[in-house]
């Protein structure tokens, strides 16, 4: 992953509801989330939904696929993998850390 990918990542997480959408994407897992679904466990807005998801999928955190007339989101599990990958890449200098593990997500 490039530095302008997880400047753009970090970025788009920055935001309190933006954050918590892509959470809920996470939960989702690979079924995904309708944005009423999303909508109404979030409690938000479908206008601003709208333009946190955009956010998200601008900096591949989220994707979407038409089924039939619905709109499903689903979390960008590979740039959530490769985020964490680079964010710890260099930790403890290379030398195996007993305390620190990389989440990732494998069975998306």
């Amino acid at each position: 992953m490039e530095e302008p990918d997880v400047i753009a990542a970090l970025a788009a997480l920055a935001q309190p509801a933006r954050l918590r959408v892509f959470r809920a994407l996470v939960v989702a897992g690979p079924k995904g989330m309708t944005p009423g679904a999303l909508a109404e466990a979030l409690r938000v807005p479908a206008s601003t939904l709208s333009f946190h998801l955009k956010e998200l999928m601008h900096a591949s955190l989220a994707t979407q696929q038409r089924d039939g007339r619905s709109l499903i989101y689903r979390a960008g599990f590979e740039q959530m993998n490769g985020l964490m990958a680079y964010l710890t890449a260099n930790c403890c200098a290379g030398e195996a850390c007993a305390e620190v593990t990389t989440p990732s997500c494998t069975s998306c």
